[in-house]
């Protein structure tokens, strides 16, 4: 397998989609669809394919090309009209003319509701595709069961039925019809029924559904149990029907649809190309910004691009917003609806490959992904340059005992655990955040003064603007205000707090800017949480064993170097702790334990 693929392999995502396999060519030899992408494409490669057809196939693949969707229905629908455009040499199922199911209502009067795979534009409305026949004719048998609606094909006028063409058949008896070809059922009434099917056919079907419900309870109080079963069984199956898919809308006809993802140095254009009410092609690029283009310039530079390539003449494009590129063609920026969730699935794509890209940069140009990171939080942070060496500092205590402070480094957005460093708060008696700051902070930076040591580009304190204003007298003090960032972040929205601004900065809650100052504090508060369970733990065991009479730090030391624990200390024999420190601190140690005993002796 070439570097090209491998690399490709690794930074597949794992969303629902469909996959295109090239050959040397450049040519589609297989499409195929996928829950999850990243899974099923690397089983071509990992798998030992006993199909001597797989085989041939994996070793003639020489690029791989994918569509991500918003469900696995979305992408058995899309791979449908690919493999019918393209007809990809190792495609056999799907490459023949069977097109997947539609429910239609005629444009006519008194309309009628019937399954089809055939969409004809003559202004009836198509609701689909559907891929199961089977859920489509439970729907339509839940329709039947709610509604009396006529099955035939008579044209049925103002005129005809005026003059009496035709006479009710056998479905009027019946009661499935209500006779409209003699005039029996007004045209009202009916288009009634036909506004509430629409909504039973898009899902809104709450109040047809409550008609249903109660239909299934008449038959079980008339003790008509096997019609109440099939009614139960209807309502069942219909749990599993889903509304249209985004991937195909029959009202959506030859339109182009672009959409970007941005950066400071990079965008990701995206364009899918529907044609017949189906997306039929997908393709996006990364654009390398040679100035500081807007997403509209670079967006418009791409449309025009793509359809000279694509030699597309679609009227109509569709993009998330206003864009300039000749009066010849209409643009639409959709706001809701079908067309809303279709630009969104092009947004998507874009947002893929830009992550493809991500994953792809940190294996082959980690230092470019380095880069980019630093870059985008000097602008996010509003920094005079990029932070590549960060520090950050949180206190701990509880109600005051043992106060500890942490400070945490990161190097080029990574920790760098070996400069990790732990404080013992000196200075401050009490519970007070503010003057522990302080007091760290200070000694923190006179020591790498002193020493010589590189100063940190931003430091980040852990807590709002009382923190912070201790964080920046303890660097006036030392004379470095100014020459080192600082800032504070709080925790409950994730504010970050400025020197002298009182108003803080919300970050975007996806933004990689935040994430990186989310580790960085919550690494600080677990290394000096751990520290100061330690600390505390370590000074309830000590100070048991400071209570005995006449013995020091080094017998304490001793006995818990061997015992492990005051508890193991108590629980230990005379003899054995004479072992350890000799006849006469054992007498000592033994005798503060175990009194009466001792006196017994």
């Amino acid at each position: 397998m070439s570097a090209s693929l491998e690399l490709q392999l690794q930074t597949l995502p794992k969303e629902p989609g469909v996959y295109q396999y090239f050959d040397k060519d450049d040519k589609i030899i297989y499409v195929g669809k996928a829950k999850n992408l990243k899974k099923r494409v690397t089983s071509y490669f990992t798998k030992t394919h006993d199909n001597g057809k797989t085989r041939v196939l994996v070793k003639n693949i020489v690029r791989i090309k994918h569509i991500v969707v918003n469900t696995e229905t979305d992408a058995l629908l899309l791979e449908n009209n690919l493999i019918k455009k393209y007809k990809p040499k190792y495609n056999v199922l799907l490459k023949d003319d069977k097109s997947y199911p539609w429910l239609c209502i005629k444009k006519e009067r008194f309309p009628r509701v019937f399954l089809t795979r055939r969409v004809i534009k003559d202004g009836s409305e198509y609701f689909g595709p559907y891929t199961s026949v089977r859920t489509v004719r439970v729907l339509l048998d839940l329709i039947k069961e709610l509604y009396s609606l006529r099955t035939c094909n008579y044209d049925l006028s103002h005129q005809n039925v005026n003059e009496g063409k035709y006479k009710v058949c056998l479905e009027y008896h019946l009661k499935n019809c209500k006779g409209a070809c003699e005039g029996l059922e007004t045209e009202a009434h009916y288009n009634e029924s036909i506004k509430e099917i629409r909504n039973i056919i898009k899902g809104n079907f709450k109040e047809s559904l409550d008609k249903f419900k109660q239909m299934m309870m008449t038959f079980a109080e008339n003790m008509e149990f096997e019609e109440a079963q099939k009614i139960k069984e209807k309502l069942d199956r219909l749990g599993n029907y889903q509304a249209k898919s985004t991937i195909v809308n029959p009202s959506i006809n030859n339109v182009d649809v672009f959409s970007i993802i941005s950066e400071d140095t990079h965008g990701y254009a995206n364009f899918l190309k529907i044609s017949n009410g189906s997306i039929i092609q997908s393709h996006t690029t990364e654009i390398k910004k040679k100035l500081d283009e807007s997403d509209k310039e670079l967006l418009e530079l791409f449309i025009v691009e793509i359809r000279q390539r694509f030699n597309s003449q679609s009227p109509e494009i569709y993009v998330p917003f206003k864009v300039n590129i000749g009066e010849n063609v209409k643009v639409t920026v959709p706001v809701l609806g079908d067309k809303r969730r279709i630009v969104e699935l092009s947004e998507r794509n874009a947002k893929y490959s830009r992550m493809e890209q991500f994953k792809q940069m940190k294996i082959v140009d980690p230092d470019r992904h380095v880069k980019r990171i630093m870059a985008q939080m000097k602008k996010d942070l509003r920094l005079k340059e990029e932070p590549r060496h960060i520090e950050c500092f949180d206190n701990s205590n509880i109600q005051g005992t043992n106060p500890v402070a942490a400070c945490v480094v990161f190097r080029d957005g990574k920790p760098s655990k070996k400069e990790y460093r732990h404080y013992n708060i000196k200075t401050v008696v009490g519970p007070d955040d503010f003057a522990s700051m302080e007091e760290v902070v200070f000694r923190r930076y006179k020591r790498l003064l002193a020493e010589g040591e590189s100063l940190p580009q931003l430091i980040i304190v852990d807590g709002g603007k009382g923190q912070l204003s201790s964080g920046v007298k303890a660097l006036e003090d030392l004379g470095l205000r100014g020459k080192i960032a600082i800032i504070g972040i709080a925790k409950r929205l994730e504010e970050i707090y400025y020197p002298d601004d009182p108003i803080p900065l919300y970050l975007n809650k996806k933004s990689e800017t935040l994430k990186i100052t989310q580790f960085l504090r919550n690494e600080a508060h677990r290394f000096g949480i751990t520290f100061h369970r330690n600390k505390r733990s370590k000074s309830a065991i000590q100070s048991e064993l400071e209570e005995i009479p006449n013995v020091g730090k080094q017998t304490i030391t001793t006995l818990l170097r061997k015992f492990k624990s005051a508890k193991r200390v108590k629980e230990a024999s005379f003899d054995e702790i004479k072992a350890e420190v000799g006849n006469a601190r054992a007498m000592k140690i033994h005798q503060f334990y175990h009194p009466k005993k001792e006196n017994e002796k």
